[in-house]
């Protein structure tokens, strides 16, 4: 089929290109354009389209925003592939868009050194897109790793924050934000979601990055609003919409427009899955925010209506796809920390928003954990790595079951990454019931401009099957890295 890029009134890419969810054959590719139009893609093995395969892709109309994904098939395990977007407008066939290009990096069947990123925390804090600054330099800062992929451990956007044209900074100067019409206000519409989510794309690091590195992605609290849980009515005066299950429905519909992320046939909108990465590697992205109770002391002694956290499908499949994985290394991609207490207040009394609630024994969502790590004890599941962000800042904690109140669990450390792009904060209190050390932690005020900005590198090396997470800030320091030798069942 022949296309002319040449007319006028053919349709436009508007926001790049990405792809995400990775197998050894298959990859998610994104792209949106400005009008109803018919999504091609096509594939090679070299930048020069030599001999590509084209495929067809979605039409995109006004229901999803104009935003189209392809679910590839059939890739080579292992190899770089290059792809190229275009669409084609609906009254004539002939009237296509420039194309975009962009590249992937499919999973291995054989053992191959890998390495990825991680962050979480984009534009919080009313911290936006400055040019002058350089932009979301963070992103570039992680391209520069050259990553066969990126874990966005969430709160890819922040709904709730709406951005204003400037802001002082300590010293007297200004800080002057991008602002578009869907980040004035909080989000509440499913258009004005759409529009948090575009915000980013407009940035020509994120761009970049985006179409170079495949993403893993999941979400947390502000894709909807700060600390949201579904039962959660809203007495913020910003919002006519107080209801957070709408607002988080409308949030889900944008995310899945907007993320190159897998569709569940089971269930329509589920975020948590794995993503089996060859031999050494299987990532499990999880959800701690869709089927969690309400926000409570957190000091319920036994199961019930407002302590779970993952809900019963979820730790169900965590229990299952943990014990069954046959690779060597196993990253749960968590949005929340485990043992830093992270407060929240509802209804004017002081509630818990994460897992940790103090000292002590394991109560409210400390429960579902407790079952989870016992479960893997009995299995015998080791090489278990958590990785997360939420907190904005930086640390490295080893779980100690011998300095913990429920000791029934095999050590495990944690790795927080984070801000990409935000105000920085922390550091958070520990709590001893699953006996977290900390072995790093860097913290800050303010934003942007002050630095502290954070990201992490994990690399795993093929011969010995070794793993090093190394903490880094955006301006490509080393903060921290802690090397780890795999143990054999």
């Amino acid at each position: 089929m022949k296309f002319s890029f040449l007319r006028a009134d053919r349709p436009e890419l508007t926001h790049g290109v990405q792809s995400g969810d990775i197998s050894f054959d298959s990859a998610v590719l994104w792209s949106r354009t400005d009008r109803p139009s018919k999504m091609w893609v096509e594939l090679a093995a070299t930048e020069s389209f030599r001999n590509p395969r084209l495929l067809p892709g979605p039409t995109v109309l006004e229901s999803s925003g104009f935003t189209g994904k392809l679910l590839v098939t059939g890739l080579p395990p292992g190899e770089e592939v290059f792809y190229r977007v275009h669409f084609t407008g609906l009254e004539s066939d002939k009237a296509a868009s420039a194309p975009l290009v962009g590249r992937l990096r499919t999973a291995p069947v054989k053992k191959r050194d890998i390495t990825f990123v991680w962050s979480g925390d984009t534009v919080g804090q009313g911290w936006g897109i400055n040019e002058a600054f350089g932009g979301l330099k963070g992103y570039g800062a992680m391209r520069t790793s050259k990553p066969d992929f990126f874990i966005n451990s969430g709160d890819c956007i922040y709904a709730d924050g709406p951005l204003a044209s400037e802001v002082r900074l300590p010293d007297g100067t200004l800080w002057k934000n991008l602002v578009t019409e869907a980040k004035s206000k909080v989000a509440e519409t499913l258009d004005e979601f759409r529009g948090a989510f575009a915000y980013n794309l407009l940035d020509t690091h994120y761009k970049a990055f985006a179409a170079e590195v495949p993403m893993l992605v999941q979400w947390d609290d502000h894709e909807t609003l700060n600390n949201w849980f579904p039962g959660r009515v809203l007495d913020d005066p910003r919002y006519k919409t107080k209801s957070a299950a709408l607002l988080s429905a409308r949030a889900n519909q944008a995310f899945r427009e907007w993320m190159p992320i897998r569709e569940c046939p089971e269930e329509p909108g589920r975020v948590y899955r794995k993503i089996a990465y060859g031999p050494l590697l299987d990532v499990f992205l999880i959800d701690m925010r869709t089927y969690r109770g309400d926000n409570t002391d957190g000091r319920e002694a036994t199961p019930g209506a407002d302590t779970p956290l993952f809900g019963p499908a979820q730790l169900a499949w965590l229990k299952r796809e943990l014990t069954a994985s046959k690779a060597l290394w196993k990253v749960i991609a968590s949005d929340m920390p485990l043992g830093l207490v992270v407060g929240d207040t509802y209804q004017g009394k002081k509630t818990i928003e994460a897992v940790a609630n103090g000292d002590g024994a394991a109560t409210g969502r400390e429960l579902e954990l407790a079952e989870l790590l016992t479960a893997l004890k009995k299995q015998r599941v080791h090489n278990i790595i958590w990785l997360t962000a939420d907190v904005h800042y930086c640390a490295a904690h080893y779980y100690d079951p011998n300095k913990a109140v429920f000791q029934d669990f095999l050590p495990f450390h944690e790795f927080v990454a984070g801000p990409i792009h935000a105000g920085t904060f922390g550091p958070n209190k520990l709590d001893n019931t699953f006996g977290p050390q900390v072995l790093f932690q860097k913290a800050g005020t303010g934003g942007p401009a002050a630095g502290n900005q954070f990201f992490g590198e994990v690399r795993l090396t093929a011969a010995t099957g070794e793993l090093s997470v190394t903490l880094k800030d955006t301006d490509q320091h080393v903060l921290h890295t802690t090397r780890l030798s795999p143990q054999r069942r």
